[in-house]
This record gives C-alpha cells, structure tokens and sequence, in this order.
C-alpha cells in the first residue's frame, strides 16, 4: 500500500480533480494529465506501478487495480 500512496502523493502535485480515480476491468485510472508531469516523476510513478495512458489524459495501474 506504501507504493500507492507515494503515487497518488506524486500525482497530487500536478492536480486535485473532484474525481481522481476510475478502476474498471481490472485497470485503475487517476485523471492527471502526463503532459503535466516531470520526467522524473514519470520515472518514479511506472516504478511504483503507474504508466501514462496510451490515449493520454490519465495515467494507469494495472497492479492496483480491481482483481
């Protein structure tokens, strides 16, 4: 859970939406946009699970998402 919280502690940098999280099929999305986001914390988000979304917008998790 530590690896989870650090991420959403890194994405809340970079935004505050009223609905940060959408999980379906076993995905777990925060809408905080990569283009907003260092390159460095882009680094560290994939290493602790997240990845930006292939169709942008959000970044992914598929290691937390709903199993």
């Amino acid at each position: 859970m530590k690896d989870l919280i650090a991420a959403l502690e890194i994405l809340l940098k970079y935004g505050n939406p009223e609905y940060p999280t959408h999980c379906e099929h076993d995905v777990l999305s925060v809408m905080v946009d990569p283009k907003l986001v260092s390159k460095e914390d882009i680094e560290l988000l994939d290493k602790l699970g997240f990845i930006p979304a292939t169709d942008g917008g959000c970044f992914k998790s598929f290691r937390f998402g709903s199993a």
